[in-house]
């Protein structure tokens, strides 16, 4: 057994609650000045990839056979974390691709329960979740209220919704509730575009893609290769299904507008970029402008994303967005938006100043560290509970190139930034954050604490490969509270927005389960709080933008906020932070 093999047994068995386990790993150093010329090894890991010993038994199949280069081929998987039995543990569903056409027999997707301490039980037998389709992400949400958290499936082909009894054991409801869509479907998110306390469903598509379409393209280095979305010319719109609250949802994409705009979607996230409580949504599109849809009342939503400066970056060019996620950054109680790019174009940092944003990729300290690679999945969470967020991407190219990092000519190394003050990012030593660097072709990645310890974990899904699933291992992490938000119906409270004070400071915070790339994440608010050794208040402001005060609390605990629970506050208390 290798060195690095016998630390992770030893951290697994510290997570299982074996004696003997005393603090091993040191306080995180700040990032060495040679982080980018590979003299990192010497740092203090962050993350140890458990996965293996955690039971996470799977392997993503892309279907790809080194003879036919098509374009679906290079763009899964997805996964989610979330509570399918509602016993307060992260459970873990990995979705698979499988074989484009034909009779696919092999292994679909899977479905893994968490025993509470963060070993995972394959539940795959007779859950249901064995659905066919090539299959790409996958979206969580309580569509029917009914208090269990549902799981939609996006394809290449029609998408999938499963509903969950409660048990883990779900249901195909696609026909019935009218959201199979059709063409390429990429990352979807719940949210409830009208506030009527229904969970409504976007979707993202890719391309106007068939087998037909396919050619022959070849790679900066004369190879036989995957095809840019470019070489197609076939971008399409996206999809807004409506929840009419029995069941069922109206397709109203032209309706509402979002029919009117064409590209080629990969990610998406709601929030409420203005602030007038109603949800929003920003899609990031490869190589054509992003879409910001303003929610203008009435499910009505007008692309603003040119207006408001999102739609390319600073030198006027759109790039190749891929993730993308939403969080006040610079503690000013409203969310910046960052999407993941290409290699050779930076990460795209949008500061929000209110009545539009500004491309500060350069200034957060993400246009130089990010353009060697290609990144997909991402979030900005705070990892050591410094009370600041750090950046976790996961990478993976869709190119040939000359140089490569492993067997997989497509693998590339995974990056992690830690924020400092100032409201920047600087990149962690080690490279990716683990001892050794993880080498592959990384897709979604996934945010949730799955030992509830107070540190937030990531499991990426690799193509064509075994996932990661990277423990938090953060010695010296600051104190911190996690908590789970839930409308008086009980379901989780997509798009609800915290300000979270505590030790003189505050922080906004949001109820989201879609962000990332493909993925299903965590709807948990987590926050970590430094020093603070108590919670003053949370002030909760709900879709439709009634306001609650609840507290105080104390510090490392997960907490459950109910609406109706809390003192009722005038909508100005929860707008600014202190």
């Amino acid at each position: 057994m290798t060195a690095r093999a016998r630390a992770g047994v030893w951290l697994w068995l510290c997570a299982l609650g074996a004696g003997g386990c005393g603090p091993s790993t040191p306080a995180p150093a700040p990032a060495a000045s040679g982080a980018s010329t590979g003299t990192a090894a010497a740092a203090a890991p962050w993350f140890e990839d458990i996965a293996a010993f955690a039971g996470l038994t799977f392997a993503h199949r892309s279907g790809h056979d080194g003879s036919t280069y098509r374009l679906p081929e290079i763009m899964g998987g997805g996964a989610a974390l979330f509570d399918m039995d509602g016993d307060g543990d992260l459970d873990v569903l990995l979705v698979q691709s499988g074989t484009l056409g034909g009779d696919d027999r092999g292994p679909r997707h899977r479905l893994f329960r968490n025993d509470g301490r963060g070993h995972f039980t394959d539940a795959t037998a007779g859950s249901g979740v064995e659905v066919a389709g090539y299959g790409m992400g996958v979206a969580t949400g309580d569509y029917d209220n009914d208090g269990d958290v549902d799981v939609y499936l996006t394809n290449l082909g029609a998408n999938v919704l499963l509903r969950n009894d409660g048990r883990g054991v779900f249901t195909n409801v696609t026909a019935t509730a009218g959201v199979a869509g059709s063409g390429w479907s990429t990352s979807a998110t719940f949210f409830d575009a009208e506030a009527d306390g229904d969970l409504d469903l976007f979707v993202t598509r890719y391309l106007a893609w068939e087998p037909a379409r396919e050619r022959q393209c070849f790679s900066l280095t004369g190879r036989v290769d995957f095809c840019s979305p470019k070489n197609y010319d076939a971008p399409t719109s996206d999809l807004l299904f409506l929840n009419r609250g029995n069941g069922t949802f109206t397709d109203a994409s032209a309706t509402a507008g979002v029919a009117t705009a064409r590209g080629n979607g990969l990610g998406v996230i709601a929030d409420d970029v203005n602030g007038d409580s109603r949800p929003d949504l920003f899609v990031a599109n490869d190589g054509t402008p992003n879409h910001l849809w303003l929610n203008q009342g009435g499910a009505r939503f007008t692309d603003t994303a040119l207006a408001r400066g999102v739609a390319i970056d600073q030198d006027g060019a759109p790039k190749a967005g891929m993730g993308v996620h939403a969080a006040d950054v610079d503690d000013d109680g409203d969310n910046d938006l960052l999407v993941m790019n290409l290699d050779t174009e930076s990460d795209s940092f949008f500061r929000n100043d209110g009545a539009f944003f500004v491309d500060a990729t350069n200034t957060v300290g993400l246009r130089v560290a990010s353009r060697r690679y290609t990144r997909f999945g991402m979030a900005m969470m705070d990892f050591d509970n410094d009370g600041r967020l750090d950046l976790y991407e996961a990478n993976g190219r869709v190119g040939l190139q000359g140089e490569t990092f492993a067997t997989d000519p497509y693998a590339e190394p995974n990056l992690l930034f830690r924020g400092v003050a100032g409201a920047t990012f600087e990149e962690v030593a080690p490279r990716g954050g683990t001892t050794a660097p993880l080498i592959a072709t990384s897709r979604a990645a996934v945010f949730g604490d799955i030992d509830n310890d107070g540190g937030v974990d990531v499991l990426v899904v690799n193509r064509d490969a075994a996932p990661y699933l990277l423990r938090n291992v953060v010695a010296a992490r600051g104190h911190w509270a996690q908590f789970a938000v839930k409308t008086a119906q009980g379901r989780d409270a997509l798009g609800a927005r915290l300000i979270v004070t505590a030790g003189g400071r505050s922080w906004r915070r949001d109820v989201r389960s879609g962000y990332s790339y493909l993925a299903a994440n965590d709807p948990r608010v987590h926050v970590g709080l430094g020093a603070a050794t108590a919670i003053d208040a949370v002030d909760v402001t709900w879709p439709g933008g009634t306001v609650e005060r609840f507290g105080p609390f104390g510090v490392d605990a997960i907490v459950t906020i109910r609406q109706g629970g809390g003192t009722p506050r005038p909508a100005a208390a929860a707008t600014a932070l202190r």
